[in-house]
This record gives structure tokens, C-alpha cells and sequence, in this order.
């Protein structure tokens, strides 16, 4: 019997976790005493919780489909480009980790409040917060809503005739893009751009991913706006434990379905498979010709970017600030970001397997997910499967709707209305919740590609970044160089790339249609089957080409397996300065697709060449100007304007020296010593009598390092054996 296009025993499955996550909600309901009960559990987590509570935050059900995504267009250099940058940026992240639970605050807003006095910059940070944080819930529900309609796929018989036009429009396009585009008659190549513009579906599912979408949202209201954070991190540590079982549940099954298809056997078939039927170039890491900016340059730079702007989201501190101390905080948090990035190599891994399973015969990259789910798993499974997808979307939203809910709740609600009951501050904060789920639906049902949702993520923080980091460790920073720079870094990374291209002309602007020089890359590899039979297709295609009259060059060679041959690969000129590229409209015209990148603009009409770098160096120049603009504006600024009080700058910094203990009392009374007398902490500063506030490393600092670059160390060591066993 089936639901919905799924059996039974699967909607059972499904049922089953959301009775025990509402169950959780209303048992942890019934503890809550207090806003820091609400908001942070007391205070009172474990290690083992708070890895979770880490991990689930940092994954969520985009984090598969997007990991398959990347690897389908660009290899294993799409599993690099995250991975790398992330692991370079865990040694900084196992020192300031520390910082989110000796701060004390209730949300991270209270930071802008106490260092620079300002709570209209708190609140500024708040509503910027809350609407990255609804943007990552879009995200999740869009991927989740997408691979769910993949598994519940419509059979052929009961398609609709609309949708069995629709799909037949699929078929021909699939058809005209596998044939190469020098055979194709000028009428096909008419019909392959007309077909193109219109992106026909080729899967349509039983389940309205719109119906979907809200009905999880409102799961996720129940637990978590009755439940509070205790419910949502008790939660994530079951959600933790699905998420790595959807990690590692379709690799028996996928190994099994290729040693079918390709007639090998056992694990080592399976690798094998990858190398005689995959290109040479997409096992490359570094300088891989299908994702060209991925150079050491580059990965320095964007590492960079991707730590200054992770280390100010406020879910670091809802993370870390629940812990019972510091120790446990960083602990905590640091196994659990390295438990997902071991799963990363894992997505990545399997990212290979559904590429060599089912090719391009998935018109949308964002369901092969699911379409691997429902032709892999047995029923059951594909129930449980569906419950881990869910529980990593709800791992996610539940922790930043409850932190968007303090955000909001302490830091433009408390001000504007002071002197209310703890009380009815909860029931704010429980109506803040409900406006966030809103949010984050609404933008996923507007916006419907998960890739795009993801770019804008990563380069939402800079305008807020340079404030956080340098008001954490130079007292020099000012209010007025800190505004300066939100403003600045505001109007460039947000305001301008999204508003300018809606002025009439500036998307088809000639100027701003400039693109970098292609340019040829030549490899020596040795010959796999994939290379011969590509060979083969090339000599084919020459042939009909030299009947047509059309042939230019010599006929290629045959190629003999494990014969050295030179491979000369083309790297395409790309936009320039539109994020998206340049494409054809409804009229032909060529247009820029996505957002503006406005400094690159600016360096061109300043007179740089941009045209004539390669498209790594003008990616890294961009992820440069979002770190010096806003850091150099904050340090030009704060050397001609006057410093914030040192009184509070005395207690803010030696608070930050002073351990955050388990008992809530002692802490207390250690921290009343402190605001007493801030100068008890100063044999601790590493530069002492310097407007520096760096403090010096303890034994359990610097063991931690070692223990930080031995696990990435060991995800290196793990991507780079899934990658060449077999070859």
C-alpha cells in the first residue's frame, strides 16, 4: 500500500521520529524557569551533547545535495574547495572557541553592546543575523523539500498529460545536449537554446514540496518554541546520530548497484569502476580545469574569508555558550565541526558513485540525492533515510531559530520594551520564532536553487566581521571606525551587488560583460578505459564531421590502455564581474546572471587590467577586498578617532582571561573579582602594556593544537585515499 508514493512501513518510520522529537519538546518545556533556561539550557551541557549540538548546526540537509552538486560539475575539486579552506581555519577556531563561553552572554549581540557601547549596533547585528540565519533555513528546506520529491517520484502512469508533454521536452533536450554541438544542425542548435531557456522537468513527485515545506516548519515550531534550547540540542544529539547514519547508509547499496552496472566485484571494484570510467581530471584537487580558481592562492584567501565570517555568526555562541565551561565548549564544538568535515569526504564519496550511476540523466543536480535514495534503498530505509534528512534541516533551524529568537528577543525587542517579566520575554521570544520560520520558508518557496542560497551565505558576515575580531583583540578599535565599517563593507557586499543589476541597463552594460582569456592547460596522463572509449567518440565524431566537409586538424589517434598521452584542456573565459556568469535572455541579448561583484567594478574603472588575470586571481582579489576594506577602514579610522572607556574595556578583557567555571556561583564570584579588580588578570597577556589583547598559550592550548592538525590531517589523508585507491 502506498502514501504519498511511499510504502507504509516508511510513513510509519517517519511518524515515529516526530513523536519522539515533540515528546522531547514537551518534556524539556516543563524545566524552563528561567530566559537563560530558554534560551541557553542553563548552561549546563556536557561534551558529548555539545559535539552534537556543534555538528548539527554546522550540517543540515543541504550539506549532502550540495557536497553531490559540486562534485557532478566540478570533480573532486568540488569536495577541496569547502573542505580545505574549513580544516585551514580549526586551529584559530580551537583558541577564540573559548571566547563565546567567557563572554557570558546571553547572545553574541550583547558583545557590540558591552565592547563599543552601542546597542543600536547590537540591534543592527541582530537583524543582520536573523536574516542570514533565515537564509540557511531556506536552504535546508529547499534541499530537503527537493530530494523528498525525488524519492516519492510519480510513476510514468500516472503522470498528468501536462506533465508527460513537459517531460517529453526533457527527454529531447537531454537528447540534443548529448550529441556534440558540431553535428547539430542550425535548427537543432536553435531548438537546444530554445529547450534550455525553458528547463523542462524530467521528475515529478506525489508529494507538493510547498505542503512539505510548511508542514515541517511547523514540527520544528512545536519542539523547539516550547521545548527551548535544551529540546533542540537533546534533539541534535539524535539528529547528529541520523545524520552520520544518512552519511553511511547508501555506500553498500551504491557499491553493490556499481559492481552490477560495471560488472567488477567488492570495494576495490567499486574504485576501479571510478578510474576506468571517470576522467583522469576529475580526481584532481588542486589545478583540476573544471574548477580553475581553486588554487593555493585562492584557498588561502577564501580560508580566510570563511573564518572571519564564521567566527561572527551568532550560533557560535548559542553553541559554545551552553556549555558547562569553557574547556568542554571547545572541546565540544571542535569534534563536532570535525566529525562533519570526515562526513564531507563521505558526501564527496558518494557524490562519485550517483556521477557513475546516473550520469546526466538527472535534469536537476539538486535530486539526484533522492533519486539515488528511492533506486537504492529498500523500504524501510528509504523511511529512515527521509527521517535523516529531516532531522539535519531541523538539527539546524531549530538551534538558529532559538538563537534569531534571543538575537532579537535581548537586543531590539528588551530595549525598546524594558523592565518586562522573564515571563513575557519567553512568549516574545516564542512569537520571534514563529517570524523566523516565516522568513526562512518564505525565502525557500521565492528561491528555488540551492547552490545560489549557498554562495550568498559564505559573504554575509563580512560586514559585521572586522568589528567582532578586532574589538575581541585590539583595544584601539573605536565606536565610530566600527560603524564606518559596517556601513562601508554593508553597502559594497550586500546593498550594491543585489540592487545596482535591478537598474534598467546594467545587466546588459558592455563594460560589465568583460570576461577573462580562455586559455589551454596541457596534462600527460596515462590511459584508462574511460580514455580510450573517449578517444573513440572523438575519432567517430571527426569522421562525420570530414564526410561533412567540416573536420578541422588532423584525425585524432587511437588510444591504447595505459598508453601516456597528452591531454589539452580549455579553460573557458568567465565573467568577470557577475557571479553567476554571463548568459542570453528571452531576446538573445547576453546579460550578467547574478549578483554585481562591486570592488572588482571599481578596480576596473581605477584601470586595472582585470581582463587580462586569470579568473583564480580575480576570485581571490574579490575574497581579498572583503577582508582588507572592512579591517583597514576599522584600523585607518580608530587612529583618528577617540577610543571607548577603559574602565569597561578593563573588565571586558580580563573577563575573557578569567575561565568559565561549571558552578554558576563560583563563576559568579570570580567574575565579581574581575570587574573588582581587571589588573588581577594581566600576567596573562602576551603583550603586556600594548592596546593587544592576546593571551598567552597554556599546555592545554598547545596540546590542543597538535590534536587539531593530526584530525585534518587525517581528513587529508582520508580524501586523498578515496581518490586514488583504484587509479
Amino acid at each position: 500500500m502506498l502514501l504519498y508514493g511511499l510504502p507504509l512501513l516508511d510513513i510509519l518510520v517517519i511518524v515515529a521520529y516526530f513523536l519522539v522529537v515533540l515528546w522531547i519538546g514537551y518534556r524539556a518545556m516543563q524545566r524552563i524557569n528561567s530566559s537563560e533556561d530558554y534560551f541557553l539550557a542553563g548552561r549546563k551541557f556536557g561534551k558529548g551533547i555539545q559535539t552534537f549540538a556543534a555538528f548539527g548546526q554546522g550540517t543540515s540537509a543541504e550539506s549532502a545535495v550540495t557536497t553531490t552538486t559540486m562534485v557532478s560539475t566540478n570533480g573532486a575539486a568540488g569536495i577541496g574547495m569547502s573542505l580545505i579552506s574549513g580544516i585551514i581555519t580549526m586551529p584559530v577556531f580551537w583558541m577564540t572557541t573559548m571566547w563565546y563561553r567567557r563572554l557570558r552572554y546571553l547572545s553574541l549581540a550583547e558583545f557590540f553592546v558591552e565592547r563599543y557601547g552601542s546597542k543600536r549596533m547590537a540591534g543592527f547585528y541582530a537583524v543582520i543575523q536573523t536574516l542570514l540565519f533565515m537564509i540557511v533555513a531556506a536552504t535546508g528546506f529547499t534541499a530537503m523539500s527537493k530530494t523528498v520529491a525525488a524519492i516519492a517520484e510519480k510513476p510514468e502512469v500516472a503522470l498528468t498529460q501536462i506533465e508527460q508533454e513537459e517531460r517529453a521536452l526533457a527527454t529531447e533536450l537531454q537528447g540534443l545536449q548529448e550529441k556534440d554541438y558540431r553535428l547539430l544542425t542550425e535548427k537543432e542548435l536553435d531548438r537546444m537554446d530554445e529547450l534550455g531557456a525553458m528547463s523542462p522537468r524530467s521528475n515529478f513527485s506525489t508529494i507538493n514540496r510547498t505542503y512539505l515545506t510548511l508542514g515541517l516548519a511547523i514540527v520544528i515550531l512545536l519542539y523547539a518554541v516550547s521545548g527551548g534550547l535544551e529540546a533542540a540540542f537533546i534533539t541534535d544529539m539524535i539528529q547528529g546520530i541520523f545524520i552520520i547514519l544518512l552519511t553511511l547508509m547508501l555506500i553498500p547499496f551504491a557499491m553493490a548497484k556499481i559492481n552490477s552496472v560495471y560488472e567488477v566485484e567488492g570495494v576495490m571494484g567499486t574504485f576501479t569502476a571510478f578510474h576506468e570510467n571517470l576522467p583522469e581530471a576529475f580526481f584532481q584537487v588542486l589545478g583540476s580545469p573544471s574548477l580553475p580558481q581553486f588554487t593555493w592562492y585562492f584557498i588561502v584567501a577564501f580560508g580566510l574569508l570563511f573564518m572571519v565570517n564564521t567566527g561572527v555568526q551568532a550560533n557560535q555562541l548559542t553553541a559554545a555558550g551552553s556549555a558547562k565551561d569553557d574547556e568542554t565548549a571547545r572541546i565540544g564544538f571542535l569534534t563536532g565541526i570535525f566529525i562533519k568535515r570526515y562526513c564531507s569526504v563521505i558526501w564527496g564519496f558518494l557524490a562519485m558513485m550517483t556521477l557513475l550511476l546516473y550520469g546526466a540523466k538527472v535534469s536537476d543536480p539538486d535530486m539526484v540525492w533522492g533519486m539515488a535514495t528511492r533506486d537504492l534503498l529498500p523500504t524501510g530505509l528509504v523511511g529512515l533515510m527521509i527521517a535523516c534528512l529531516m532531522a539535519a534541516l531541523m538539527s539546524t533551524a531549530d538551534a538558529l531559530m532559538l538563537t534569531s529568537s534571543s538575537l532579537l528577543t535581548n537586543n531590539v525587542y528588551k530595549p525598546l520594551f524594558p523592565n518586562k517579566s522573564d515571563r513575557h520575554y519567553i512568549f516574545m521570544g516564542r512569537l520571534f520564532c514563529l517570524a523566523y520560520i516565516i522568513g526562512g520558508v518564505s525565502i525557500a518557496l521565492v528561491l528555488d536553487d540551492v547552490f545560489t542560497l549557498f554562495l550568498f551565505m559564505i559573504t554575509f558576515n563580512s560586514v559585521i566581521a572586522a568589528a567582532f575580531w578586532l574589538g575581541m583583540v585590539w583595544r584601539r578599535a573605536s565606536r565610530s571606525a566600527a560603524w564606518v565599517s559596517i556601513i562601508v563593507t554593508t553597502l559594497f557586499t550586500l546593498l550594491l551587488p543585489i540592487f545596482l543589476p535591478l537598474l534598467p541597463g546594467v545587466r546588459s552594460d558592455e563594460n560589465l560583460l568583460k570576461e577573462t582569456e580562455g586559455y589551454a592547460v596541457e596534462r600527460v596522463y596515462v590511459s584508462k578505459e574511460y580514455d580510450v572509449r573517449s578517444r573513440a567518440s572523438e575519432i567517430a565524431v571527426w569522421d562525420a564531421l570530414n564526410a561533412a566537409g567540416k573536420a578541422e586538424g588532423l584525425r585524432p589517434q587511437a588510444l591504447a590502455l595505459g598508453e601516456k598521452f597528452v591531454k589539452n584542456d580549455y579553460v573557458q573565459s568567465r565573467s568577470i564581474f557577475w557571479q553567476k556568469g554571463i548568459v542570453k535572455d528571452s531576446n538573445g541579448v547576453s546579460v550578467g546572471s547574478g549578483m554585481l561583484k562591486v570592488e572588482l567594478v571599481l578596480l576596473d574603472w581605477l584601470g586595472f587590467k582585470l581582463e587580462e588575470n586569470k579568473y583564480a586571481l580575480n576570485e581571490t582579489i574579490t575574497a581579498v577586498c572583503r577582508l582588507v576594506i572592512p579591517f583597514g577602514l576599522l584600523v585607518f579610522i580608530s587612529c583618528f578617532t577617540r577610543g571607548e572607556e577603559s574602565r569597561r574595556l578593563d573588565f571586558f578583557f580580563a573577563r575573557l582571561r578569567t575561565p568559565a567555571l561549571a558552578d554558576h556561583e563560583r563563576d559568579a564570584i570570580e567574575v565579581d573579582r574581575v570587574r573588582q579588580n581587571p589588573a588581577r588578570c594581566d600576567e596573562l597577556r602576551l603583550f603586556p602594556g600594548t592596546n593587544w589583547e592576546f593571551r598567552k598559550w597554556t599546555s592545554a592550548d598547545w596540546k590542543g593544537q597538535g590534536m587539531v592538525f593530526l584530525a585534518g590531517g587525517g581528513v587529508i589523508v582520508l580524501l586523498y585515499l578515496l581518490l586514488t585507491i583504484g587509479g
